[in-house]
């Protein structure tokens, strides 16, 4: 009998294998995981939505790599077969009519999956505390947030309930969480990883669909699953050969590295940050690395003004999907703060304006190009701190109606988004980057603060360079900076 202890301490390639050999059934691991689950949701409140058991051991895939273990999706465009998908939104009751493209590779890799993740309304933010399903807490501390989008699957991941589960990224969504919690965040190349059906451009290519895990090994397995070269897709991107794998494991070639902590908004950085950035520089360059203070050349403020106008127009276009959905006029307050200020901007965005807002993304990312001429990796912070306190980023009642009301009364609509979101970015201004330029970007749990929480560094590469990052990620599993040793002891 597999034991819930047991079980908390295995990956998922672990518990695939045991399977394998016999000394477990997918059904022990089913009820360790509905156990652990049991114990620690009610405080955490990561898992929105659980699936009947009976149902999920009869429909996931045998003789697969990781056939036999729990898995999570967000409740965000990982959409499954006659369940619920609410983006977090009390706008949202439909039943998907068919899996996601993404969810049907996740069950193609063997999964069995059991349920559905926390996350903030429409994936807007860096905290994970939507009206509808009330706050993702943080497993090292109850206090502190878990982080967003993706809190409600790092939270489950970093407390034990599965050793994986899906996560999506459209600003940092997969690697502001794991920063947070401690566990390995990997966003993929632009076009990597599957999407739709029928939705080939998330926010023009900012948002992928990955996962979040407590093993580097883990999330290279599922890469190599879940890769696909999409004909539909907007941005295709052809798959890694799967022996290129292998190099993961062997020693990292002589690596030239950029590193810099300074926020590219221009935000404070925590000395928690910086030291976890700086202790993975000294260890690097005592491997033989080359190491150098340099950042690319780019606007970060003005680049993310871009972000914010993109964030606007897919909002109104939401918003206008929604119109026609529901048959009715939507009441303001039945958006949160964040979607209406956003839908709102987006109505008086001209079409040249949405076009320009791309256009920087592009220059961003020739910028970057020419910057990995010359370094191999950029390391930054993940997050400019550990996480904040569960409601330090959200507006109260009173400060909601006053941002509504000057959304009413101002013409200058995108600085008044740009203001509201800067608290919250100034928690999270290093991981946007890569969103926009397609590149692929890690969070390596390697630093905490003086609470003992955790925190992050990021890595960068350009794209298709994910096997160079895992490989990075491999060395530094390996070392003693690895702060994600065990699970926390809250509970």
């Amino acid at each position: 009998m597999l034991q819930e202890n047991d079980y908390i301490k295995m990956d998922a390639a672990a518990l695939a294998a045991g399977i394998k050999q016999k000394e477990f059934s997918p059904e022990e691991v089913m009820k360790a995981f509905e156990a652990r689950k049991t114990k620690v949701n009610p405080a955490l409140n990561a898992v929105v939505r659980s699936r009947n058991r009976e149902i999920v051991l009869k429909e996931y895939q045998k003789q697969s790599i990781f056939s036999g273990v729990p898995f999570l999706t967000k409740d965000i465009s990982q959409a499954i077969k006659g369940e619920l998908l609410t983006a977090g939104s009390s706008l949202l009751h439909h039943h998907s009519i068919e899996d996601s493209h993404l969810v049907s590779r996740f069950r193609q890799s063997g999964f069995m999956i059991a349920g559905q993740t926390n996350t903030p309304e429409f994936g807007l933010k860096n905290i994970t505390e939507p009206k509808r399903y009330g706050p993702t807490r943080n497993p090292h501390h109850l206090e502190f947030s878990a982080g967003g989008s993706s809190g409600g699957a790092a939270a489950a991941v970093a407390a034990g309930m599965v050793p994986i589960a899906g996560a999506s990224d459209g600003g940092g969504s997969i690697r502001i969480p794991a920063s947070f919690t401690g566990i390995f965040g990997l966003k993929p190349t632009r076009g990597r990883t599957p999407v739709g059906p029928g939705t080939g451009r998330q926010w023009q290519g900012a948002a992928i669909d990955f996962c979040v895990s407590r093993s580097v090994r883990d999330s290279a397995l599922l890469l190599k699953e879940v890769q696909v070269f999409q004909r539909e897709a907007a941005f295709p991107y052809p798959v890694i050969p799967h022996d290129t794998f292998l190099k993961i494991s062997r020693p990292l070639p002589k690596l030239r590295i950029a590193f810099s902590s300074i926020s590219p908004v221009g935000t404070k950085v925590s000395k928690a940050a910086e030291n976890a950035l700086f202790q993975t520089v000294a260890f690097l360059k005592e491997e033989g690395h080359e190491l150098e203070e340099a950042a690319p050349a780019i606007d970060g403020r003005e680049l993310m003004r871009k972000y914010y106008v993109m964030n606007s127009g897919e909002m109104a276009a939401v918003g206008s999907r929604l119109h026609q959905a529901l048959g009715r006029k939507i009441r303001q307050e039945e958006f949160e703060l964040e979607s209406w200020m956003l839908q709102e901007a987006g109505k008086y965005i001209s079409g040249a304006e949405y076009a320009q807002s791309l256009q920087s993304w592009d220059e961003a990312a020739f910028i970057m190009s020419e910057f990995h001429q010359q370094y191999d990796i950029y390391l930054t912070p993940a997050t400019a701190d550990s996480a904040p306190r569960v409601g330090e980023l959200t507006y109260s009642a009173q400060e909601d109606r006053v941002w509504r009301e000057r959304m009413k009364q101002t013409e200058n609509r995108q600085e008044l988004i740009y203001e509201m979101f800067l608290p919250s970015l100034a928690y999270t201004p290093f991981t946007q980057l890569a969103n926009l330029t397609g590149q692929p970007a890690v969070s390596l749990p390697v630093g905490e603060s003086e609470l003992g929480m955790p925190v992050g560094v990021q890595a960068m590469a350009w794209k298709g360079e994910e096997i160079l990052l895992l490989q990075l990620a491999d060395k530094l599993e390996r070392s003693p900076l690895w702060k994600q040793k065990s699970l926390p002891e809250i509970f």
